[in-house]
């Protein structure tokens, strides 16, 4: 039986020898890198795998993500009818409210605007607004969407969620569905996009959905900030919003080609703040040892947990 890895622009010998350590004893190949049989392939650990992987693997018995987002899976037209589990680690779901946290502040604080009298030399005390005079609304409120929120509304912000069906956390606004979505928008300052990518949410991030944001904030317009993935943004229609005012500011992590060009406008954009798709990067100990523990799982005939719904794509 093997258990295979195949991570496009990962470490092999990284995740090798944390696969390893945690799974002893057990024929482990690299894709790209050991040769291997691919009908003895029982369990598949996958990120961002190329389509066509899975086609010879007349055995798959488990696909294992090896991060939050599935949609490359999802998307595979091989892909066999056997469980699919994605990681739900609260190592990773602590990053990525840390990066969503600090984007959030750095737009309350105005962070741009001090590197920029930095560099001029120039001392000027902007007026600064308290946390509860901003609304953030979080667009994506699974379980990393809800952690950000907690977090952000003990700092006081006025925080919102919305998701495709209902959520309740305390001390936080809710809206869902269709129903929800434009009276959710219109009472958003900075929007925070964690959502998974389907083809129902493919390029939702448009003009259209940018222009329903509240344009009575403190910012004098609406910020978008988005984590989830580039498939979700039209970037043409984020730069022509942030050249006519329609949006204020933009701090994007995901694109919809990554790496990100160097001919892409978005680079000098001066209202757009780039990351590298590292919000909330996969480490390999941690990540290894949670599927290690899967596999056990189910080996012992359990159901792997954090399946994925193929109906719904996440």
């Amino acid at each position: 039986m093997t258990i295979l890895f195949c991570a496009t622009g990962w470490s092999n010998e990284l995740w090798s020898d944390a696969l390893a350590r945690y799974l002893p004893g057990r024929d482990i190949s690299i894709h790209g890198r050991d040769a291997y049989d691919p009908a003895s392939v029982r369990h598949a650990l996958v990120w961002r795998q190329p389509h066509g992987l899975f086609r010879p693997m007349t055995h798959l018995e488990h696909v294992f993500v090896l991060g939050a987002g599935v949609d490359k899976v999802m998307s595979d037209p091989d892909l066999p009818p056997c469980p699919i589990a994605r990681v739900v680690d609260p190592d990773l779901t602590m990053r990525m409210t840390e990066w969503v946290t600090l984007q959030v502040l750095a737009h309350h604080r105005r962070f741009r605007t001090h590197l920029a009298q930095q560099a001029e030399r120039r001392w000027h005390q902007a007026q600064q607004w308290p946390a509860s005079a901003v609304r953030v609304g979080i667009m994506g409120f699974g379980h990393l969407g809800r952690d950000a929120a907690e977090v952000l509304a003990r700092l006081g912000f006025r925080v919102a969620g919305w998701s495709r069906t209902a959520h309740s956390v305390p001390g936080v606004e809710t809206f869902s569905g269709a129903a929800g979505l434009a009276p959710f928008l219109a009472r958003t300052d900075i929007l925070v996009v964690l959502l998974p990518l389907t083809p129902d949410t493919t390029g939702v991030l448009d003009r259209d959905l940018f222009v329903g944001l509240a344009r009575d904030g403190v910012f004098g317009g609406p910020i978008l900030i988005n984590a989830g993935r580039g498939g979700l943004q039209v970037e043409g229609d984020i730069i022509a919003a942030l050249d006519d005012g329609t949006l204020a500011a933009a701090t994007l992590d995901v694109f919809e080609t990554e790496p990100l060009p160097a001919s892409s406008p978005l680079w000098a954009h001066p209202k757009i703040t780039i990351t590298p798709h590292n919000a909330a990067d996969s480490d390999a100990d941690t990540i290894s040892r949670l599927v290690a523990r899967q596999i056990e799982r189910v080996e012992a005939g359990l159901p792997a947990d954090h399946l994925v719904d193929r109906t719904l794509g996440y």
